[in-house]
């Protein structure tokens, strides 16, 4: 009486009906893809370029440290051995 009534479930088909489908080829995209490897060749470069002058900058801070480095040793020596004699 309380019970609820199931539907009954409808009869599974006996044959199996495959249907083709033709896919067509996917469509070319709106915006062409050469303007932007542009842009990406470009900042490519200009990191590249940014990078080089910057390691030749710390290069040049390097030697000139170094330079002034030795200078400094070798003005310690002459100014201590003119003290000793």
């Amino acid at each position: 009486m309380f019970r609820p009534k199931l539907p009954d479930a409808p009869p599974m088909p006996t044959t199996i009906t495959t249907t083709q489908q033709d896919h067509a080829p996917a469509a070319p995209a709106g915006r062409p893809v050469a303007p932007y490897v542009g842009v990406g060749v470009g900042a490519v470069a200009a990191v590249v370029v940014v990078s080089v002058v910057l390691t030749a900058l710390l290069a040049a801070v390097a030697v000139t440290a170094i330079s002034v480095a030795i200078a400094a040793v070798v003005l310690r020596s002459l100014v201590s051995s003119t003290n000793h004699r």
